[in-house]
C-alpha cells in the first residue's frame, strides 16, 4: 500500500474540496476581480481588492452548489495560498492577474464568447478570412454540445457583418473553385507573423492603380491587415523613406520574402501604426498622402481646407443619418420647406487636406444630382468638369443610337 503523503496540503478532504471549488469559481466566472477604471471603488480613490471579489465569487459558487461553508471560510490568506499552488501546477500562469484572474484561454463567459462567435463567423464568410474560418470550425464543433443543450440557439448568428470582399481571399476556396489568382493571401500567416516579430517583408507588386510608381519588389515593413468596405488591404512603411501607405492584398503577387536582417521592436511597430490611423482619421479614405505630406501632417503643420457641400431632397435623410461619418464633420440644416417642414437641403462641412480631395468627391458622386459642392474652389471646378462629361458622354450616346 502507498503511504499517505501528510506533507501535501490538500490531503484534508475540506481542504481538497475549497481548492476544486476555487477552481470551478475561476472557470465560471472568468476575468473575476477586474476593477474596471470607471468603477466605484475607482471614485472612491480606493485600492481594488481582487482576491476579495474572488472570495465573494467564491461564496456564491458554493451557494449555488448548495455547498454549506463556516462563516468567514476560506480567508483572503488561504485563497492567497491556494492561488499560488494552482500557479506551481500550471492551472495559472505565474505572472499578475491584475486584470482578472482566469483558467488559460479561458477569458469569456459564454454570453461574451456567443457574441465574438458571431463576428467571426461574419468575417470567415463574408470577408473571406481562411484563418477565422478554420478558427470558428474548430470553435463551434467543439462547442456541438452546448448548442445541442440550448436547441441550436447558442450557434445562431443574431448579428452578422454582410460587407463581402469583391475578390478571392481564401487560398483553399481559390483552389477548391479552381480560382487561384497567386495573390498575397497565399502568404498571409508570413505577413502576419512579420508584423509582429517586427520583421521587414519583401513583396511584389505589378501595377499601380493609384499612379504612384511604386511597382516591382517593395520592401516593407508591414503594420496591420484591415477590412475597408468591400476588401482587405495592408497597412505599411516603405523602408526606404518611412512612407506609410495602405494597398489592396490583392493587388499583390504571392510573392513574400522575410528580411531577418531589418526589424524593430514591437513599440516601434506600433507607433507607426498609430501614424497611419491618425493620418486616416484626418483625411477620408485611404490615401495617406505623400512622404512629405505625412511628415508636414504628423507634426501639425499641414494646412486644412474647408470643404462644402450642399445635399438635397432625397439625399438629406441619408446624410442626416450618418452623424458618425467622421469626427470632424458639421451638418447645418438649410431653411424649411414650408408645406413639409422639412429641410430644403443640407450642407456637409468638414477640413481635409487636399490629399483627400479625390476619395472625398468619389463618395460625393455617389449621390449624383443630388450634391453641390460649394466649396473650395478648385472641388468646385473638379466636380462641375465631372458633371459636364457625364453629360456628353450621354449626348453622344444619344447621337449614336
Amino acid at each position: 500500500m502507498i503511504k499517505k503523503d501528510t506533507n501535501f496540503p490538500y490531503s484534508d478532504r475540506q481542504a481538497f474540496d475549497r481548492l476544486i471549488l476555487l477552481i470551478a469559481t475561476l472557470i465560471h466566472n472568468p476575468g473575476v476581480g477586474y476593477s474596471a477604471p470607471d468603477s466605484f471603488e475607482s471614485e472612491k480613490k480606493e485600492h481594488h481588492n481582487a482576491i476579495k471579489e474572488l472570495q465573494i465569487k467564491f461564496w456564491e459558487t458554493a451557494k449555488s452548489h448548495h455547498i454549506s461553508l463556516p462563516e468567514g471560510y476560506p480567508s483572503l490568506p488561504t485563497i492567497r495560498k491556494d492561488l499560488e499552488y494552482l500557479r506551481q501546477r500550471g492551472i495559472l500562469d505565474k505572472r499578475m492577474y491584475r486584470w482578472g484572474y482566469y483558467v488559460g484561454t479561458g477569458v469569456m463567459s459564454l454570453d461574451e464568447l456567443q457574441s465574438a462567435l458571431n463576428a467571426l463567423s461574419s468575417q470567415a464568410q463574408y470577408q473571406g478570412d481562411a484563418q477565422s474560418r478554420r478558427i470558428y470550425e474548430t470553435v463551434t464543433k467543439r462547442l456541438k454540445g452546448i448548442d445541442l443543450e440550448n436547441q441550436g440557439k447558442f450557434l445562431y448568428p443574431i448579428r452578422q457583418t454582410l460587407n463581402r470582399s469583391v475578390g478571392h481571399t481564401d487560398p483553399e476556396e481559390m483552389i477548391r473553385l479552381g480560382e487561384n489568382q497567386n495573390n498575397l493571401f497565399h502568404k498571409i500567416e508570413t505577413v502576419e507573423a512579420a508584423i509582429m516579430n517586427g520583421h521587414a517583408i519583401e513583396i511584389h507588386r505589378t501595377k499601380d492603380s493609384y499612379g504612384t510608381g511604386r511597382i516591382g519588389y517593395l520592401q516593407v515593413f508591414p503594420l496591420q491587415l484591415i477590412y475597408y468596405d468591400i476588401a482587405w488591404y495592408i497597412i505599411y512603411e516603405y523602408c526606404d523613406n518611412n512612407h506609410l501607405a495602405i494597398r489592396r492584398v490583392n493587388r499583390f503577387t504571392n510573392y513574400c520574402k522575410v528580411l531577418s536582417s531589418k526589424t524593430r521592436t514591437i513599440n516601434e511597430q506600433h507607433k507607426r501604426l498609430q501614424d497611419a490611423h491618425k493620418l486616416r482619421e484626418n483625411g477620408w479614405g485611404l490615401y495617406l498622402g505623400s512622404v512629405e505630406e505625412q511628415q508636414q501632417e504628423l507634426v501639425g503643420k499641414s494646412i486644412f481646407e474647408t470643404v462644402k457641400v450642399r445635399f438635397f431632397p432625397p439625399a438629406i435623410d441619408f446624410i442626416m443619418e450618418g452623424d458618425r461619418r467622421h469626427a470632424k464633420h458639421k451638418i447645418i440644416k438649410g431653411y424649411k420647406d414650408k408645406r413639409t417642414g422639412q429641410p430644403t437641403y443640407v450642407d456637409y462641412i468638414i477640413k481635409l487636406p487636399e490629399r483627400s480631395f479625390k476619395e472625398f468627391s468619389l463618395w460625393v458622386f455617389r449621390h449624383m444630382n443630388y450634391a453641390q459642392v460649394m466649396a473650395p474652389s478648385k472641388l468646385v471646378q473638379v466636380h462641375k468638369e465631372a458633371a459636364q462629361k457625364l453629360l456628353e458622354r450621354y449626348q453622344k450616346d444619344s447621337c449614336c443610337k
